[in-house]
């Protein structure tokens, strides 16, 4: 099977697990979502738990890629690579919001103690990247000297507040029903800037 086919199980395997939980979700469920039969998927994955595995090494892999990158460039200020962090943070998770609550699911339910630990796991080395950065800004006087895990805490709490739910958002933020607050562009800009401007407003002296 090739990359993009395996990818596409992944996918597929994303939305139902979202949308149905991890229990509600057979291989049968899954293989006919991703249009394969269930010997590819039981051959490529062996189970579900090892399909939710795949999930996370790939989509953590990603966004610890990504952080890694802004953290070593240099050409940039530190308030710029916060910025940066922001922006990649908010349209990952806007994008991938069928696993961004997969995840969130997994954390509060802890139905599977070794799939709750990788996340967090994965969790923490990105949470560690995005330290290091703040940690440096204060070192060089850019920033001010702030709790940097509480600041981590509370820049990714207000992503995970408008991400609990598409319907909550759309009546209390977003105040348009119609429209789906995940992929509005506009809506998508204005938590980027407020984001920003929290951080700003926290972090400069």
């Amino acid at each position: 099977m090739s990359t993009d086919k395996k990818d596409h199980i992944i996918d597929a395997a994303i939305q139902l697990f979202a949308e149905q939980g991890f229990e509600g979700t057979s291989i049968r469920d899954l293989a006919a979502k991703a249009e394969v039969n269930i010997a590819m998927v039981n051959y490529y994955f062996g189970s579900k738990d090892k399909l939710f595995e795949a999930i996370i090494e790939q989509r953590s892999g990603y966004l610890k890629e990504k952080l890694e990158e802004i953290l070593l460039n240099n050409s940039i200020s530190d308030v710029q690579k916060i910025d940066q962090v922001i922006e990649h943070f908010v349209t990952r998770i806007l994008s991938n919001y069928h696993y961004h609550r997969l995840i969130h699911q997994e954390l509060m339910l802890q139905q599977r103690e070794g799939t709750h630990t990788r996340i967090v796991e994965h969790f923490t080395k990105n949470a560690d990247i995005i330290k290091t950065i703040i940690d440096q800004g204060i070192k060089k006087k850019s920033f001010r000297k702030v709790d940097a895990e509480l600041t981590i805490a509370s820049l990714i709490g207000t992503i995970n507040q408008v991400m609990l739910s598409k319907s909550m958002c759309s009546i209390t933020i977003h105040k348009d029903k119609k429209v789906n607050p995940y992929t509005d562009e506009v809506f998508k800009k204005r938590l980027v800037t407020h984001l920003k401007q929290i951080m700003h407003a926290h972090l400069l002296n």
